[in-house]
């Protein structure tokens, strides 16, 4: 090989040449690493993303998989840094997934990306961005809409994505609880723009309602508001029209005409004390409005109630219940030994009256910090390995995905729903985040600079060796 080598003259040129095309295609291939990037599992690819429940302060993320996995976003004020991360209260694996983020300020700008077990994700290598509207001081009457929702064997849904959405305006969203019930304030919708509340006809403005629970299907249905609470069951896979359906019945007493005898008085039969007061035997519960949207899962229930009375209060949902006495000052206070899930519950408050009677009071509400409009992005994204804080990410990647994220899965029997644009995402460097490592792998890395480092040494070899020839003398 030696003589071989010293019976070759290659030009000074040529070496020359191959040193910085060994130079060159080294630091191009480094600086290049996604091209020899594994793919993420289509399976883990975000889908039907949308950004739900924007307030002044707060909006909600939701998308599917096909995969169970365990999901996560990373998002704050600085596009090119983004430093803060939330995370469902679900500490398991799902095909759903359901973010809020709150504690924000009016009018104000936000990024963020999703990590779906462990891969990074964002609309063709930018953040999704989303604005907050601006504060609003005057809360508009309380409109609620609830139901439950089932799957085609009909068992509860739970963790299924309902989405409402009023005459085409702003779009709200929740998540079912375990035993498949759900509740939306629709009245916190806002307009397009957030500067205000939706003005809604309980008798004619529409509400369009669609739900999403991954590989078990979706369903839409139609309603107006006054026959909404509740709406009746949804089966996953189904489309309704509940447009007909009867309103329903208010809880006033009817007008009730008794015709008496001529010669009869006309006196009750039995009288009542006049010192007796509705307030003398009624529990009330102060703390809790219909529907009412909280922003702690610690929440504090109280109220007024006869000295001595005992009373039950039970959350129904998150299934706790406890036993109480009314305090010397007439007042009772309680709260649950553990914090609840995010979604919707029913609290039960039971007692005697004095004539031994059971009475209740149930109120149902929802554990979120967010309200107001939506809007629909339809976007894949761009995997980057990252560990997730919660989740266990997976180490098996495929080449650069190509996700096309569609707003409507196929269900179990397709209902005939809009479809929304898609985009294509494109592979994406993304910045080191606070408490989370660097995105990327180290053994493509590794090969990459060996072959350059060994791309270099030939081109040096080859033009050391023409340096030689070219400076050995001439023999006479």
């Amino acid at each position: 090989m030696k003589d071989f080598l010293k019976n070759k003259k290659i030009p000074t040129i040529l070496g020359i040449l191959i040193l910085v095309i060994g130079i060159a295609a080294g630091v191009f291939l480094v600086q290049s690493r996604q091209l020899f990037r594994l793919r993420a599992s289509p399976e883990i690819n975000p889908k039907d993303i949308r950004i739900t429940n924007i307030s002044d302060s707060a909006f909600s993320v939701s998308w599917t998989t096909d995969k169970e996995t365990q999901g996560f976003v990373i998002w704050g004020e600085n596009e090119s840094l983004l430093d803060k991360t939330a995370a469902t209260n679900i500490n398991y694996s799902s095909n759903t997934h359901y973010i809020n983020i709150y504690g924000l300020n009016p009018e104000t700008t936000y990024f963020f990306r999703i990590n779906s077990d462990g891969k990074e994700f964002d609309n063709n290598n930018i953040p999704w961005k989303v604005a907050t509207g601006n504060k609003i001081t005057t809360p508009p009457e309380s409109i609620v809409v609830s139901g439950s929702i089932l799957t085609s064997s009909g068992t509860p849904a739970k963790n299924a994505i309902v989405y409402a959405q009023i005459s085409g305006n702003s779009m709200l969203s929740t998540l079912t609880s375990e035993n498949g019930n759900w509740l939306i304030p629709i009245s916190s919708a806002r307009t397009q723009d957030l500067k205000s509340y939706v003005q809604i006809d309980k008798t004619s403005s529409v509400v369009d309602i669609t739900i999403h629970a991954g590989p078990l299907g979706v369903s839409f249905a139609q309603i107006y508001p006054e026959s909404a609470n509740p709406v009746p069951e949804i089966t996953l896979g189904q489309v309704y029209d509940f447009k007909n359906l009867v309103p329903n019945q208010d809880t006033q007493i009817p007008d009730a005409e008794i015709g008496l005898p001529e010669d009869s008085t006309k006196s009750s039969g039995f009288s009542v004390p006049s010192e007796s007061t509705e307030s003398d035997t009624d529990v009330t519960l102060n703390s809790l409005n219909e529907g009412e949207v909280i922003s702690t899962n610690e929440p504090e229930f109280f109220g007024e109630g006869p000295v001595g009375t005992e009373i039950t209060i039970t959350i129904e949902s998150d299934p706790v219940s406890d036993n109480l006495i009314v305090g010397s000052g007439g007042d009772w206070n309680w709260s649950p030994p553990q914090g609840l899930s995010e979604g919707t519950h029913q609290v039960t408050i039971s007692w005697r009256d004095a004539q031994g009677f059971l009475r209740t009071i149930t109120r149902s509400f929802i554990v979120q910090a967010q309200e107001g409009p939506a809007f629909v992005a339809t976007p894949s994204a761009t995997p980057t390995t990252t560990k997730a804080p919660s989740a266990t990410p997976t180490n098996t990647l495929t080449p650069t995905p190509t996700v096309q994220i569609t707003g409507t899965p196929s269900p179990t029997k397709t209902p005939t729903p809009t479809s929304t644009p898609t985009k294509t995402p494109t592979p994406t460097k993304v910045a080191s985040q606070a408490g989370l490592p660097d995105a990327g792998t180290s053994t493509p890395t590794i090969l990459l600079i060996l072959l350059a480092v060994s791309s270099l040494t030939f081109g040096a070899l080859l033009f050391s060796l023409s340096l030689k020839k070219t400076k050995k003398p001439i023999s006479s």
